[in-house]
């Protein structure tokens, strides 16, 4: 006992010992008074990096003052650093010309002399390395231990285009890019609010991403937010490269083969949730925004059904859930009903099925499988390809295997038809095609082994693992579970725009009414009619 206690106590010293060691030392490091000097430990921190520029210069009258300018090629645009940093220090007679080196001559410089947006002053080498790496301007001053840091970022950047994973009919075609003030800027031209709140921080403690979290300050839950930060603070990793990174630090069923973190690439999408008391999380680098807490049925909802009249989105949305249970259950069902449970097929319909699959030589199930496997092949090979070379590829490659496989006396007609059917279905739901996937061998294996039985088991333990899921404290089936029969309205259909008049319940925002109740429209007055005749 006293021997496991001293290695427990062993391994929490090394660990904090570890730690220790791997915090960053830059961040213990001030600037000094000697320009020199500071640029001896910035040349030692950038090392011989050739993107690094170090424009050293004089400006003022006499005596002179020596500067230096530290930013990186590529990051930057030159033009700005020109015009208004470089041009104004060493042209401008203004500038302060005595030796003394008070707090009062960096102030006059940066308030009448650099005509930059954004200026900020700064002791911390640390803090000066990330807004460099950042793509802003450093200017050092020799006698001087402060440094400004001057916004100039610019970069080549994919202008806004239409999302390849969210295509609308009816509805905006703009979408967000890699660039993170781009894809706040489309969130705030969609919500026209002072109280949109965008707070940063940097993640990742070689990449030192930007990751922005967005929310309308009186709408939503105080508590959701607190959690988002704590999880997101809690993250010590090397690099976020894509949102991917941040969604499996922060979701909430790690084991799940369900999503608890839905992401959209449509600034209408994001500020939408936004607006109903969600949060979302902008990465730099990544055109997808994640919105928390996420509920089960939004996999079902698109912009489009809030675009389009309510009979029709109605209709649609009920679709897409028929194709998802078509897409998860159709080979299970057709091996247990086939293998195990013939007696509920029609005679005639039966006799078909079985002198189609006589002859064969593998059982129904491996036949199944193998089928459903292909697909899955063919389906990863049209994403991965190049655009023309992959659609190609996944449609003759699927009508060249499958008519040969059936020529051959492999597979049978109706197997082809039933895999054909599960494909088209699973390209209904983009969101849950993971959990499609996965519960679809699932069911197929259970069919395979117990008939009608394992399927019923495989959607109870599916349905049971669905109720106790939770995303950032909201049930993940809410309004099915708990029943919350006012947010029925937008679960299986649509009702009309003027009948949503609250948000939903279980998202916690701080203002349930979102819009006046009696704004159904009616047509004018009888006698106001005839008064216009």
């Amino acid at each position: 006992m006293f021997q496991y206690i001293k290695k427990v106590l062993k391994h929490l010293k090394n660990k904090k010992t570890n730690d220790e060691d791997s915090a960053p030392q830059s961040s213990q490091l001030s600037l000094s008074l000697d320009l020199n000097s500071n640029l001896d430990t910035l040349r030692k921190i950038f090392s011989i990096s050739s993107d690094i520029v170090i424009r050293e210069f004089a400006f003022g009258q006499k005596p002179q003052i020596h500067a230096a300018l530290i930013y990186v090629d590529g990051l930057v645009d030159k033009a700005t650093i020109n015009q208004s940093i470089i041009k104004p220090l060493m042209y401008d007679s203004r500038t302060i010309c005595s030796e003394e080196t008070h707090k009062e001559n960096i102030d006059h410089i940066k308030t009448t002399l650099l005509s930059v947006g954004e200026v900020k002053q700064i002791t911390s080498i640390n803090k000066l390395v990330d807004g460099c790496m950042s793509g802003d301007t450093i200017l050092l001053i020799n006698g001087f231990d402060e440094a400004l840091v001057m916004s100039t970022r610019a970069w080549e950047t994919r202008g806004v285009q239409e999302p390849q994973t969210e295509n609308v009919v009816r509805g905006p075609r703009e979408g967000f890019s890699e660039t993170l003030r781009i894809n706040t800027s489309l969130l705030r031209r969609k919500i026209k609010n002072p109280d949109l709140i965008l707070e940063t921080m940097k993640i990742g403690n070689r990449t030192k991403t930007d990751v922005c979290i967005a929310y309308l300050n009186s709408i939503v839950n105080p508590a959701l937010i607190d959690e988002i930060k704590r999880r997101l603070n809690r993250i010590n990793t090397d690099a976020i490269l894509e949102s991917g990174y941040i969604e499996q630090f922060i979701e909430d069923a790690p084991y799940s083969i369900f999503a608890t973190v839905a992401n959209s690439e449509k600034p209408d999408v994001v500020a939408a949730k936004i607006l109903e008391g969600r949060a979302a999380i902008f990465i730099d680098g990544t055109p997808f925004v994640l919105t928390v807490p996420m509920l089960f049925v939004e996999s079902f909802q698109t912009s489009e059904d809030y675009y389009s009249r309510t009979f029709f989105s109605s209709i649609i949305r009920i679709l897409r859930y028929v194709s998802y249970m078509i897409t998860i259950l159709t080979p299970g069902v057709y091996v247990a009903v086939l293998a195990y449970h013939p007696e509920l097929i029609p005679t005639p319909l039966m006799f078909t099925l079985m002198a189609s699959e006589e002859g064969l030589p593998f059982p129904l199930f491996l036949e199944l499988f193998v089928m459903v496997l292909v697909f899955d092949i063919l389906r990863e090979a049209g994403v991965r390809l190049p655009r023309p070379v992959g659609q190609a590829v996944s449609i003759v490659g699927a009508l060249v295997i499958g008519e040969a496989a059936v020529a051959a006396g492999i597979v049978s007609d109706f197997t082809v038809i039933v895999i054909a059917i599960t494909a088209v279905s699973s390209f209904v739901i983009p969101a849950q095609t993971d959990s499609a996937s996965m519960l679809r061998y699932i069911l197929l294996i259970l069919g395979g082994v117990m008939g009608g039985y394992g399927i019923i088991i495989g959607l109870i333990c599916a349905l049971v693992h669905l109720a106790t899921l939770r995303s950032f404290g909201t049930p993940y089936l809410s309004p099915l579970a708990p029943l919350v029969r006012r947010d029925l309205k937008d679960t299986f259909i649509r009702v009309p725009i003027w009948g949503m008049a609250t948000r939903p319940e279980d998202i916690g925002a701080q203002e349930s009414k979102r819009q006046s109740s009696g704004l159904k429209p009616t047509p004018p007055p009888e006698e106001e009619n005839q008064t216009r005749s």
